[in-house]
């Protein structure tokens, strides 16, 4: 979803404001050595602009990735809900319909934190959860563009 920049150890969050930007940069680069000061960074970016979906996905991301899941399951849920509305889609996930091709822009992110979310809930072992979003995502996304596929192979495997 999100690729490296041009600059060495940077990474191309789209088109954010530059203070949004350098936020996120400096968490990312913090990260590697402050997993504390990484969270500071990226929630001060989030109270500064919280319709910039980059951010909630730089904060479920690290806090998954630290199987902090109870707080990963909580940002990917306010992101889910912000990228639903940008998109101006239902807040519940249950009510939404398939768009030929998947949407980009906040539609795409809304299915990519629908995945992240059934990973997490699949983490904290709340199966019956998370094969309720990986079957809505089957729907959604039946190519896997999002990368829905990998979860679920993960779910099978786990079964």
């Amino acid at each position: 979803m999100l690729e490296l920049a041009s600059e060495p150890d940077t990474i191309n969050f789209g088109d954010l404001p530059d203070e949004i930007d350098a936020l996120l940069q400096q968490g990312v680069a913090a990260y590697r050595r402050d997993h504390a000061r990484a969270d500071r960074l990226f929630r001060q970016a989030l109270a500064a602009a919280p319709d910039e979906l980059p951010t909630y996905f730089c904060l479920y991301k690290i806090h998954t990735y630290q199987g902090n899941l109870d707080e990963a399951k909580a940002v990917a849920e306010l992101g889910l809900q912000e990228a639903a509305r940008q998109a101006g889609w239902p807040r519940d996930w249950r009510r939404w319909t398939p768009h030929v091709p998947i949407p980009d822009g906040a539609g795409r992110f809304a299915l990519y934190t629908l995945k992240a979310l059934a990973f997490i809930h699949l983490r904290k072992n709340e199966r019956e959860s998370a094969q309720q979003m990986l079957g809505a995502l089957r729907q959604l996304d039946p190519s896997g563009a999002v990368g829905w596929p990998v979860v679920a192979a993960l779910a099978d495997g786990i079964g």
